[in-house]
């Protein structure tokens, strides 16, 4: 590991549309103002952060791979691919890097389908429906593990 002061910001499909999409349910807050207050409660905690989001799958599981290079950790909103994606869960066992899983709703409250996760029992870290603040209690829990 290179830069173990580094963590690993990942937002799945969809949330490139935050400040717009359902914002009754995400809040107004954009993506940009999630990687800003993520990034900040990094630097408080000692980190630098860098931040990827994507629709696609493979690109989210090729970003995992690489953070074993230079992070001490994941920070991830897997999205939907939270409730179908083996891989992704694969990916992140794969590495060994601690990882926070994240969702801005609580999704214990929303459709049934929404009730699982492929990451649950693997996360070092869960915060669910706390919006985006719970991004940075994310980043706080995990640099207390680490």
């Amino acid at each position: 590991m290179t830069d173990a002061r580094r963590l690993m910001l990942l937002n799945g499909p969809n949330l490139n549309l935050l400040g717009t999409r359902e914002p009754d349910v995400y809040g107004s807050a954009t993506l940009a103002d999630v990687e800003q207050l993520t990034a900040a409660a990094a630097v408080e905690a000692g980190y630098e952060l860098r931040a990827l989001q994507s629709n696609h799958e493979g690109v989210l599981i090729d970003a995992i791979h690489a953070a074993r290079e230079d992070c001490a950790a994941i920070i991830i909103n897997p999205g939907g691919l939270t409730h179908t994606s083996v891989s992704l869960r694969d990916a992140l066992t794969g590495v060994g890097l601690p990882f926070a899983e994240v969702h801005i709703s609580d999704v214990y409250a929303r459709e049934r389908f929404r009730h699982f996760s492929y990451l649950d029992d693997v996360a070092a870290v869960r915060v669910v429906g706390e919006g985006v603040d719970g991004y940075a209690r994310a980043v706080r829990e995990l640099a207390a593990l680490l």
